[in-house]
């Protein structure tokens, strides 16, 4: 790594320039005195105020900084080991050797063998993708209430939880959680700020942004990414089976019987589909809807309308703050609600937000076998809970 008279500090750093500083000069010699002097600080109180900050020693957070590049070397390139320790800062190969085998488990040789690497995710819906190519992230969102599914199952083998509420990357917090867990790779659906890569990178991360829109599409780039190839055609070809026979056992007892999609709010009543419900029902199972929408929708209809379309078959989403309630509970007192033939003839399905709100393989499959049970009484023959690798696969 070259350095220039630009890359000299000229004045008094905060605590995030220092850090800044450390990233573009982790090659070169460091210590606590020296980053604390561009920081016009004691050293002791230079430290504390960096681990409060960022959650590693001054110390820690260099030799992360080394070790993690190391790892992108060891995977990318050719490079001996005594090329390597000099390039991360190192002047002694076995001395960056035992480092290594510390921070990460493994020695370098047996790091640069290994054909795993270690994955983390940002979006929960994510986790959906990786769970059906057998693969456990390091880090992911996880909690008990908004990742209820994700969490009973998995809670103690992804050894960092991340926000399961989706945030902007401009999360401190949620960054050094990332850091902590020392992926290789972090896998995300949205686009990172620039900031945010940048210090991955620096910290030897990879970033994947799924570029794909549709679920089996985003499922072989992270497989192509993760070498998973095999595993991703295998439960693809799991899924299409799956639905084909649910779709022949739907048709024979719906034959042209209509749904609705509905989602109260508040005291309104919305036309809704977004794109795995519509994915799910139109184009995997085949079903009719009273009105097709080609996007994503959340439509205000009123009951009058509703009434006018008259659906067959009504699936119900009820938002859960206490206004919606008592809409809910008002409005199965009403005549033109009563009056509805998926009402009378008792097809209505309250549906929760987990599964039908995730857009993902393990979500997409879950709501296959729910829509076997509900429309036919049929218990799906899947094992419930299980989708991590091969117990999952049997069902092949």
């Amino acid at each position: 790594m070259k350095h220039n008279e630009e890359n000299e500090p000229r004045r008094q750093m905060s605590l995030h320039e220092v850090r800044a500083y450390m990233i573009c000069n982790f090659d070169r010699p460091l210590n606590v005195t020296t980053l604390a002097t561009l920081a016009n600080l004691s050293p002791s109180y230079f430290g504390d105020s960096f681990k409060k900050a960022y959650g590693q020693s001054v110390m820690d957070y260099v030799t992360s900084l080394r070790i993690n590049h190391a790892k992108r070397l060891l995977r990318e390139t050719d490079m001996k080991l005594r090329e390597i320790a000099k390039t991360i800062g190192y002047s002694d190969e076995f001395y960056f050797s035992r480092k290594f085998k510390k921070e990460v488990g493994v020695s370098p040789s047996a790091y640069e063998r290994a054909s795993e690497r270690k994955v983390a995710v940002y979006s929960p819906s994510l986790l959906g993708h990786l769970m059906v190519l057998g693969i456990i992230p390091v880090a992911a969102p996880l909690d008990a209430k908004w990742t209820p599914y994700y969490y009973q199952q998995y809670q103690q083998q992804i050894a960092v939880h991340l926000k399961a509420v989706e945030t902007p990357w401009k999360d401190d917090d949620q960054e050094m959680m990332l850091l902590a867990a020392k992926p290789d790779i972090v896998i995300s659906h949205i686009e990172l700020p620039e900031t945010t890569k940048q210090r991955l990178s620096a910290h030897g991360i990879d970033v994947l942004i799924l570029q794909c829109s549709g679920w089996r599409e985003q499922l072989r780039e992270g497989a192509s990414y993760t070498g998973k190839e095999a595993a991703c055609n295998s439960w693809i070809a799991f899924y299409e089976a799956k639905a084909a026979a649910v779709r022949a056992d739907l048709q024979s007892v719906l034959k042209q019987e209509k749904f609705a999609i509905i989602r109260l709010y508040r005291d309104g009543i919305h036309l809704y589909n977004n794109k795995a419900i519509k994915e799910l029902l139109c184009d995997d199972l085949q079903l009719s809807l009273v009105e097709e929408e080609t996007e994503p929708c959340n439509r205000p209809i009123t009951l009058e309308q509703l009434a006018s379309l008259d659906p067959e078959r009504i699936l119900l989403f009820v938002c859960l703050d206490e206004s919606t309630r008592i809409n809910w509970l008002t409005l199965q007192h009403h005549s033109l609600w009563t009056g509805l033939r998926a009402v009378q003839n008792g097809h209505l399905y309250p549906l929760p937000s987990n599964p039908w709100y995730e857009y993902s393989p393990v979500a997409m499959n879950r709501m296959l076998d729910e829509m076997l049970l509900m429309i036919t009484g049929k218990s799906p023959n899947a094992i419930q809970g299980v989708v991590h690798g091969a117990p999952f696969l049997r069902e092949l």
